[in-house]
């Protein structure tokens, strides 16, 4: 079941970021209101890629979180060089276009730039896909819920259990119908062996 789940869950958004694809390929890339809408429908798709396979089960259901660790150490270094390539093959002459060439030159990485311009839209996929990445699910703590309950109930029953200031009841012993405790024949029983014992111990003193 879990399989098939899965397997439905990730036809149904590939048909998504499919659609989302082809959005993109409809819109002209000649001026820079095209370009980054391009961008961010490519973007978006592989975001629906990720997403995918977290709301299919991937991470043993549960409610969807937010991982600042994958956040900060993935998905902030993998944005910043994306987004530094699709700065530099923006069209037109921008302030941020301009500036980003600039920088590359500084930094004598012009030819690797230039490279990776001819695949800008796999840079923007990817990197939504690892933003889609960045969300993670904690499961169903059921267990520890259950754990939970029982140490309440625990602790309740340990309560009702104590008197006054955290000290314990002393607990009334069981009677009988006529107000007698329920041990006080076994009591009695005991007393009374306990006095021919003695009587028989005194009496050889005697005869001795």
């Amino acid at each position: 079941m879990y399989g098939l789940t899965r397997a439905t869950t990730t036809l149904v958004f590939s048909a998504v970021a499919g659609l989302l694809i082809w959005f993109a390929s409809q819109i002209s890339n000649d001026h820079v209101g095209g370009y980054w809408a391009r961008v961010g429908l490519v973007a978006g798709a592989g975001l629906v890629m990720a997403l995918s396979q977290l709301l299919g089960g991937w991470t043993k259901w549960g409610v969807p979180r937010l991982s600042i660790a994958v956040l900060v150490t993935a998905f902030v270094p993998v944005a910043i060089v994306s987004l530094w390539v699709i700065l530099a093959g923006e069209p037109g002459s921008g302030w941020f276009h301009d500036h980003v060439l600039a920088w590359t030159r500084d930094i004598h990485v012009s030819g690797l730039v230039t490279d990776f311009l001819y695949y800008i839209p796999v840079l923007a996929f990817g990197t939504g896909l690892v933003f889609g990445f960045s969300f993670d699910t904690a499961g169903p703590r059921v267990r520890d819920r259950e754990v939970a309950v029982d140490r309440d109930r625990e602790v309740v029953q340990d309560n009702s259990r104590r008197g006054w200031f955290g000290r314990r009841r002393t607990e009334t012993p069981p009677t009988t119908s006529d107000g007698r405790a329920a041990d006080e024949p076994l009591t009695a029983d005991r007393e009374a062996t306990t006095t021919t014992t003695t009587d028989r111990t005194t009496d050889r003193e005697t005869v001795r």
